[in-house]
């Protein structure tokens, strides 16, 4: 399953922790695939690297939210 263009919060919200941060790495490995096809000018759509950042930050910070209910 690939994320889509920003990848909405409240259908990440339904992912469990361990979902979360598999879904962190395959960002992650996207994330450096896309810089890597920037830097060979290969990359069609430059505009899915800020769009995977925000995904990326979207998931860090569901991440933290489930860390500090755990820790109440």
């Amino acid at each position: 399953e690939r994320i889509g263009y920003n990848m909405k919060a409240s259908a990440l919200r339904e992912l469990s922790a361990a979902e979360l941060e598999n879904k962190l790495s395959e960002l992650k490995k996207e994330l450096f695939n896309l810089k890597f096809q920037h830097s060979t000018n290969q990359l069609e759509n430059p505009q899915r690297i800020v769009a995977v950042k925000k995904d990326i930050a979207r998931v860090n910070t569901l991440i933290r939210q489930l860390e500090l209910q755990e820790s109440k």
